[in-house]
């Protein structure tokens, strides 16, 4: 198969991966304080405070001095850098990041639990353990999430459920498909 990972080119197993938790909104009073769209699932985590965040493309960090819950996936932050409206204004449309190790999982009790980053670049195989594409994304909808699959033939979309894709091996970079979710490969197959 020609079809090639490209998760992370140039990046070792080791290196720390940058990923994006929030984006800085518009000021919210006069103490410092900024909404924060969030990027994340584990914002308890990411906020939490003396968490320290970067912002993308620059080299300035940003210290969690306070958070609380908002409406809608928003927090209401305050960094440490940040002591007042004025210098809160200027921080917004910033985009927020931490380095994570990249072998980090999330958070909680679920061994099926995967960071998109660490789905993207794998290599799909079918039931026999043939290579019919590699994981280019994945798509988040209300009902379930689906890997977008590269394949010679164009984007195949399967189902993440485990009846379909029982079997993530991070460390063999490879994603197996159960034979009902092999058929929408076939044709592949077939030439």
């Amino acid at each position: 198969m020609a079809v090639a990972a490209t998760a992370d080119p140039g990046r070792t197993g080791d290196d720390p991966v940058e990923v994006v938790v929030g984006i800085v909104g518009r000021a919210h009073g006069l103490r410092g304080d900024v909404t924060v769209e969030l990027r994340t699932d584990e914002p308890e985590v990411r906020f939490a405070p003396g968490s320290v965040l970067g912002c993308e493309g620059l080299r300035s960090r940003l210290t969690v001095a306070s958070v609380r819950d908002a409406a809608a996936g928003r927090l209401i932050v305050r960094f440490a850098e940040a002591p007042d409206r004025t210098a809160a204004e200027s921080l917004r449309g910033r985009v927020l990041v931490v380095e994570v190790d990249p072998d980090e999982r999330p958070a909680g009790d679920d061994p099926e639990e995967y960071y998109d980053r660490q789905l993207r670049g794998l290599h799909v195989l079918d039931v026999e353990g043939q290579d019919v594409g590699v994981v280019a994304d994945v798509i988040h909808l209300p009902s379930q999430d689906l890997l977008a699959v590269t394949t010679d033939a164009g984007e195949r979309l399967v189902p993440f459920v485990s009846e379909l894709v029982p079997h993530i091996d991070l460390a063999a970079g490879t994603a197996r498909l159960s034979a009902t979710a092999a058929a929408l490969f076939d044709d592949l197959l077939d030439t």
